[in-house]
């Protein structure tokens, strides 16, 4: 998620922090971490929500074959009774030599 810092990188992140936030960083510190676990407990029910309603959705759609009184309704095949190409009779003509 973060790029790989060297630690020459981070002792300047670090010192242009304690410029900024001073006294208050560890007060600036905490309330980013509880806005993180905030933000991650609120992504989880979301996912749970999202969860929950395409379980609904997929019970509701999909039929359920356990009843003893429910049939699928599938064609039966039926053979036909005739052949299905009609035959033609061939007459030769007679070779002409």
């Amino acid at each position: 998620m973060f790029p790989n810092l060297n630690p020459m990188e981070l002792i300047v992140v670090l010192g242009v922090a304690v410029l900024l936030f001073g006294k208050r960083l560890p007060e600036v510190g905490r309330s980013l971490g509880r806005g993180i676990v905030e933000f991650k407990k609120g992504i989880r029910g979301v996912e749970e929500e999202f969860r929950a309603v395409a379980d609904i959705t997929r019970h509701e759609e999909l039929p359920s074959y356990t009843s003893p009184s429910h049939e699928p309704s599938v064609p039966k095949f039926e053979s036909p009774g005739q052949s299905p190409v009609p035959t033609m009779e061939y007459e030769p003509h007679p070779a002409k030599d």
